[in-house]
């Protein structure tokens, strides 16, 4: 390809030639007799007649050449663990999980959810899973019994995997009395639940439906389970969105479309190369861990990182140890995550040796451009920002470095990504924004490209109803992002259209007032909300945390600081988008994920009450916030 946009054009207008092409870095059973089926939008099978299997292409396949080579590396910093599997031990393990899954009745297209810490067991039964064709749905370590129970009614497991605890910060978390408590609450009740047995707090035991894991696997340490082959669009997980209100929201992913996807992926964004490795700092409850922790890496033939810890303990220089021992070349966090380890000390970055590393991708949520360009000073390593969704599986945008090196920007996560026909669309009249600078909403023209969402698991029509019948008078994707697009092509996120700021009429992205504020010296990070008000319909409100905690104990120093940061966002972006108040913090409220918790901030700024907060992280955070109101 000459350049990237040709290679984009091409996805897009000989689309059937291009993904056939990219169908080749995975192995077959039967090839594909047709590779797009559109006949029915919204919805597209990829590689119809195609059979494939992702354990296969993660495991196996890499037996031949690198049987010997690193695939999983397991480190717990929590438990002081650490342990390396090589691509015959996890074919191993793999083999033996399977075995225990068929042991406890479980077949092709079965149910299995996961509720587990991050330990290798959890990679298995993944690999498990896909390996004999049965559909596994991760769900979050340490999700509370209420969201863990409507995610059990809707996958309607035959078997529960999970573990007597995790451990974060050093304190265990019990797992298994929020399981019960979970199946409990549920209508379905699973045939048999597995645990695997860490030995951090004990198991009150339900005789005849809890197993152990460790007893099973020593009457499996020599079966053979050959890998079952799959259609193409035989289901290969759920994954349930965070944040969803009533039912959850079951993403379904295909087998075939997803493999494709992900391989490209690695070759043509990560750059990820076989014998390699790669670390991904996020969780396999998360979309993240399960495309760049556990499938992609290993789909590339390269060793992959599971964390089982914080960033900042034993010490903020740990994931950069991390880098140095197993020489990683590929890293991906989350901009929350670098917000943490700028509060740390700046010699940490340097202390290690990070030559190995060619660049440090983020994604998750907006990435402001003061933490971006800290954290590429600081590592002196390109920083990709990339925007993508639990419904996609892989990013949207993104700079494709593995098709022509071009330049990052602060503040962008770049531009359209291959097979990707990205549009900016007038909400109000579904016309698209073809020009530089003009904001809209992020959609996506049909069909969505392999790997991305096939429906809503069990509900066809609201897969339709909820992301395709958004737009007035079209049938498109919709993100709910706003975003802008410049006269290079690059897109700017501006936040969720349902997180808008209309002040006295005028539409703001809270993305745009936190990209000012957090530009400010002495802000750490720092979460934006539209507030009811009276007069003008809604006003922001900002919430920022302090790199010098001192301030917080001196009025005339916070009333110096809000005014320079008012001062700021006028010069910014005018005294239009200046907030009423800049409230400061000691830390933000999030969930375990690391996502900001905007809605709940918004709630208790207007007295509302915050609704579901069983993801919450630390709930001071939002009691700090609900006295600084009331006060």
């Amino acid at each position: 390809m000459t350049s990237y946009a040709e290679f984009h054009r091409r996805s897009l207008e000989d689309r059937d030639a291009f993904w056939a092409e990219q169908a080749q870095l995975v192995d077959w059973k039967t090839q594909a007799t047709q590779i797009c089926d559109y006949s029915k939008p919204p919805f597209v099978n990829w590689f119809v007649g195609g059979s494939t299997n992702l354990c296969h292409n993660a495991v196996d396949r890499h037996l031949k050449d690198r049987a010997d080579q690193a695939a999983l590396i397991f480190v717990s910093t929590e438990t002081h663990q650490e342990r390396v599997y090589s691509f015959r031990e996890l074919h191993a393990e793999v083999q033996r999980m399977a075995a225990v899954l068929i042991e406890l009745g479980v077949k092709k297209s079965d149910r299995v959810l996961i509720y587990m810490p991050m330990i290798a067991e959890a990679a298995f039964a993944m690999l498990a899973c896909a390996r004999m064709g049965a559909i596994h749905s991760v769900v979050f370590g340490g999700f509370a019994s209420g969201s863990l129970a409507s995610r059990i009614e809707d996958a309607s497991p035959k078997v529960i995997i999970s573990a007597d605890a995790g451990s974060r910060g050093g304190k265990v978390v019990a797992y298994k009395p929020l399981l019960d408590e979970a199946i409990r609450l549920s209508s379905h009740k699973p045939d048999s639940v597995l645990l695997v047995d860490r030995g951090l707090a004990t198991m009150n035991w339900v005789a005849g439906r809890d197993k152990l894991w460790e007893p099973l696997r020593q009457k499996h340490l020599d079966t053979v389970v050959p890998c079952e082959w799959l259609d193409a669009s035989h289901p290969s997980y759920t994954l349930y969105t965070s944040g969803t209100t009533g039912k959850p929201k079951g993403v379904q992913r295909d087998t075939g479309g997803y493999a494709v996807a992900l391989a490209a992926s690695m070759k043509h964004i990560y750059c990820g190369n076989a014998g390699e490795t790669y670390f991904a700092t996020s969780d396999i409850g998360w979309v993240v861990g399960h495309s760049y922790i556990i499938y992609g890496p290993l789909i590339a033939g390269m060793a992959t990182i599971m964390y089982e810890g914080l960033p900042i303990r034993p010490n903020g220089g740990i994931w950069w140890s991390l880098v140095e021992k197993y020489k990683v070349t590929v890293m991906f966090s989350a901009p929350t995550a670098i917000r943490v380890l700028k509060k740390q000390d700046p010699v940490l970055l340097k202390k290690y040796d990070l030559s190995s590393l060619r660049a440090l991708f983020l994604a998750g949520e907006p990435l402001d451009q003061p933490t971006a360009q800290w954290i590429s000073e600081g590592l002196g390593r390109p920083i990709v920002d990339n925007y993508w969704q639990t419904e996609t599986g892989w990013p949207i945008l993104a700079i494709s470095k593995g098709v022509d090196d071009a330049p990052t920007k602060f503040g962008s996560p770049g531009k359209a990504v291959y097979g990707y026909d990205v549009k900016l669309i007038d909400e109000n009249t579904g016309a698209e924004l073809k020009g530089a600078n003009q904001k809209g909403v992020v959609a996506i023209e049909g069909p969505l490209p392999p790997g991305c969402l096939q429906t809503v698991w069990g509900d066809n029509d609201r897969f339709v109803s909820t992301y395709w019948n958004t737009i007035p008078g079209r049938m498109i994707y919709s993100t709910f992002d706003w975003g802008i697009r410049d006269e290079d092509g690059y897109y700017f996120i501006l936040g969720r259209t349902d997180d808008v700021i209309n002040v006295a009429g005028h539409r703001l992205g809270t993305r745009e007032i936190e990209e000012s504020i957090a530009g400010h010296p002495n802000v750490a990070e720092v979460a934006v909300v539209g507030v009811a008000d009276q007069l003008k319909g809604q006003v922001a409100m900002a919430f920022a945390v302090v790199k010098d905690t001192r301030l917080l104990t001196d009025e005339a120093a916070k009333l110096k600081l809000e005014g320079e940061i008012m001062k700021r966002v006028d010069g910014d972006l005018g005294a239009l988008a200046r907030p009423a108040r800049v409230r400061f913090v000691t830390v933000l409220p999030k969930t375990r994920s690391g996502k900001c918790l905007r809605r709940a901030i918004q709630a208790v700024c207007e007295g509302r009450d915050p609704g579901d907060l069983t993801t919450m992280e630390d709930p001071a955070a939002l009691q700090q916030i609900k006295d600084l109101v009331a006060g």
